[in-house]
């Protein structure tokens, strides 16, 4: 089942909103591409806070 419109999985609740979308979107493709829900949340989060994880540390190494 694909997530949209503030529908996310159970697990993404107590996410920050910006991962929690992120990982949404995330999860939302590999749903397409595996169609296993579970590989889909669990990679949607685990992308989701890498990608922000990466963008902090440029913005640190930039300043």
């Amino acid at each position: 089942m694909p997530w949209h419109n503030g529908d996310y999985p159970p697990s993404y609740k107590n996410q920050p909103k910006k991962i929690r979308d992120k990982a949404t979107e995330i999860a939302n493709e590999v749903l397409k591409t595996t169609g296993n829900e579970g590989e889909a949340i669990a990679t949607g989060l685990k992308q989701a806070r890498a990608h922000f994880a990466n963008l902090e540390k440029e913005k640190a190494k930039d300043e």
